[in-house]
């Protein structure tokens, strides 16, 4: 009997070691990371899906979040306080979207401006709402920075020194700009074709040196391709994010582009 309780004695003191050890090797959560200074993508929505199958993109950056799910972009404050995602009301460009992307914007206003709770779990960002939880992972993991030489990029936005415009004439004409080996410039402006050089480095500086052949398109295009024009006029700044190309010259205009 005595034996028999020695042995049971030893079984609970080692019960007892190896639950302390399993419990040192638990590493604890980071509660104090946040979502700011990156930007995720939807890769998974439970519940009601995004009209037109978005992704949503959301982007945090010095108290303020970006987003999109497939039509207008939109933007304002943003309070992570408490695990909560309280924004102000968004504002947006007002861009009209064909088909059921057109019910987008609706939808991810709704979302957002509900105060869904919100989890970071390393690259991963889930966000919970009453009855919608969308997975993201942070765009870097998603999609990669693509390289400025090689890539053909499309003008999705047109920069001003007072606004950003997003229109029907933009999208149909498509402005292209690929910078090739050598600082090689090709693309399209919106109604002419665009050669030229580009002086890339140091740093994000590129110096372009533009010319276009002298076709004349109807007024909404050739509006869209003097603005092209004017952000790709001697020296910019051109910053990547992932497949998205910023272009912003020293005279207030520029574009955001996106990669073929």
């Amino acid at each position: 009997m005595r034996i028999f309780l020695r042995r049971l004695a030893a079984l609970a003191i080692l019960g007892t070691a190896m639950a302390g050890c399993g419990s040192a090797e638990k590493e604890p959560v980071d509660d104090t990371a946040t979502p700011m200074g990156h930007t995720y993508i939807s890769t998974e929505v439970v519940g009601d899906k995004i009209p037109g199958g978005g992704p949503m993109t959301l982007g945090f950056s010095d108290g303020r979040i970006s987003a999109s799910s497939g039509c207008n972009s939109a933007g304002g404050t943003v309070d992570l306080s408490n695990h909560v995602l309280h924004t102000s009301p968004l504002a947006g460009t007002l861009m009209a979207c064909p088909g059921e992307r057109g019910r987008a914007d609706a939808w991810q206003s709704d979302f957002l401006e509900s105060d869904p709770t919100w989890r970071l779990d390393g690259d991963r960002l889930t966000l919970t709402g009453k009855s919608v939880t969308i997975h993201l992972t942070d765009k870097k993991i998603v999609s990669p920075d693509k390289p400025l030489i090689g890539t053909t990029w499309v003008v999705t936005t047109m920069l001003t020194p007072d606004a950003q415009i997003r229109s029907t004439a933009l999208d149909e004409a498509s402005p292209t700009l690929t910078i090739g080996e050598g600082g090689t410039v090709n693309g399209n402006a919106g109604c002419n074709r665009m050669t030229g050089t580009a002086g890339v480095g140091p740093g994000e500086a590129v110096n372009f040196a533009i010319g276009t052949t002298k076709m004349m398109c109807p007024p909404e295009v050739m509006e869209v391709e003097q603005n092209v024009l004017r952000a790709l006029d001697g020296r910019t700044t051109a910053t990547i994010d992932a497949d998205a190309l910023t272009v912003r010259n020293d005279n207030g205009y520029g574009l955001i582009l996106r990669a073929r």
